[in-house]
């Protein structure tokens, strides 16, 4: 089973916890703060395996959770960091934020490496907190939640030359005979049920890899019929090779077909058509095919090469896998749309970003107030509450935040309940 796309959840590993310890040694009576840090937490990262050829393995394991780091410990002893949780993908994997539509990592050579979840750091002990004014604290901080997200992975062939058509025109067929690949083929429409990857090597020497994807049919891009579904492996090819039934054993017009494919090529993605495209009238041995192609030629309005072929008698074939070579050679690579370019890494770029509100409040039926926001809400988690000296701390940060004036603002008097995630204060003046 060929799988291309999946949906997975990844957690980075949180921090570990710091401590509240004091030095206790004979002949010490006044031994200061010696709670040590928490370790970080791990990062989920993808690394390419070229072993890989589909995402099948998540489709039986959709959730990634790295390990927490290790909680600090008295003496001044830190915790030990989680070592970094590594899942393999395929080459050609492009993983997307489910949430924003960004694309996170764009992953397509052997042993390339990206950090999809973020561990966080571990929480900072009660010896970090000792000032002259407070030389004994019993303040420490919980692990620093690790980055949690929803992605989307995408694979993409990473063919040079993907073969599109119409079904049973041909295609498999032509991958069949030039290369060493062996898809499966009948005579019914959309035998090809999933993306085939050949190596095709000419006479002189030089090699390629070429995709023979499902055939598409009128309304593809907008998912009508089996080939909608991997449009998106001609996304990364440099060249595009069209082939066209020139028997009309089928009933239809070779030009009209020829149309209608480019057409959804276009409509799935404009910056399909910036690729170059071989055409390729196949079933050259049939007998009306030299009537077909005299007609479609006569009916295409520039001057495009056409490459007529018989996969069976394997006419034409050296030609063509030469005029693709040739192609493929002269035409540079296409990176994916929404990834940009490769920036300098010794040069920053500063930009413009609108500040965005650290809180939100929001007001129940009940009366009651919530605060939501990400930094408010990390806060808290890093908050231990079992001490006295950490809640009034939290309370602090959350009044230098402006939390406090802004529930006033909203209505908020002694009393009321303020709650933030699962848990309920009670707000005093």
């Amino acid at each position: 089973m060929f799988v291309d796309q999946v949906k997975i959840y990844v957690k980075g590993g949180d921090g570990g916890n710091g401590m509240v310890a004091f030095r206790r040694e004979k002949y010490v009576p006044n031994g200061g703060p010696a709670g040590g840090d928490g370790g970080k937490g791990a990062n989920v990262v993808f690394i390419v395996d070229e072993g890989l050829r589909t995402l099948m393995d998540f489709r039986y394991k959709r959730h990634f959770k790295a390990e927490r780091g290790e909680h600090g410990m008295s003496k001044n002893q830190h915790g030990r960091n989680s070592a970094d949780m590594v899942v393999k993908v395929p080459p050609g994997t492009v993983v997307k934020d489910e949430e924003t539509g960004e694309i996170i990592a764009d992953l397509i050579e052997h042993g390339q490496k990206a950090i999809i979840a973020k561990g966080g750091r571990g929480g900072r002990g009660n010896s970090r907190f000792a000032t002259p004014a407070n030389p004994a604290p019993e303040i420490s901080e919980n692990g620093e939640p690790g980055q949690e997200r929803t992605v989307i992975m995408e694979l993409k062939l990473l063919a040079d030359v993907g073969l599109v058509g119409f079904p049973s025109v041909g295609k498999s067929t032509l991958l069949s005979v030039v290369s060493a690949a062996r898809p499966k083929i009948a005579e019914y429409h959309f035998t090809t049920i999933v993306p085939n990857l050949g190596v095709v090597e000419t006479e002189d020497g030089r090699s390629f890899a070429m995709a023979d994807l499902p055939g598409l049919i009128e309304g593809a891009h907008q998912g009508v019929g089996l080939g909608h579904q991997f449009l998106r492996h001609i996304e990364r090819t440099r060249v595009i090779v069209h082939v066209v039934d020139m028997s009309g054993m089928e009933g239809r017009d070779p030009y009209e077909d020829y149309v209608t494919i480019n057409n959804e090529l276009k409509e799935y993605n404009l910056r399909l058509t910036e690729r170059p495209q071989i055409i390729v009238a196949s079933k050259m041995d049939m007998p009306d095919s030299e009537e077909n192609l005299k007609a479609f030629k006569e009916k295409l309005e520039g001057d495009e090469v056409i490459f007529p072929i018989s996969s069976i008698t394997r006419e034409g074939l050296k030609e063509l896998l030469f005029a693709i070579a040739d192609k493929i050679e002269e035409t540079p690579e296409f990176p994916l749309e929404e990834v940009e370019a490769q920036k300098d890494m010794n040069r920053v770029v500063y930009k413009h970003e609108q500040k965005v509100a650290e809180f939100e409040i929001t007001r129940d039926p009940d009366g009651s107030f919530n605060v939501i926001g990400a930094k408010v809400e990390k806060l808290f988690k890093m908050t231990d509450f079992s001490r006295e000296e950490s809640i009034r701390r939290f309370a602090r940060q959350l009044r230098s935040m402006g939390v406090d004036d802004a529930l006033r603002e909203r209505g908020a008097s002694d009393g009321d309940i303020v709650k933030l995630l699962d848990y309920e204060f009670e707000f005093v003046e």
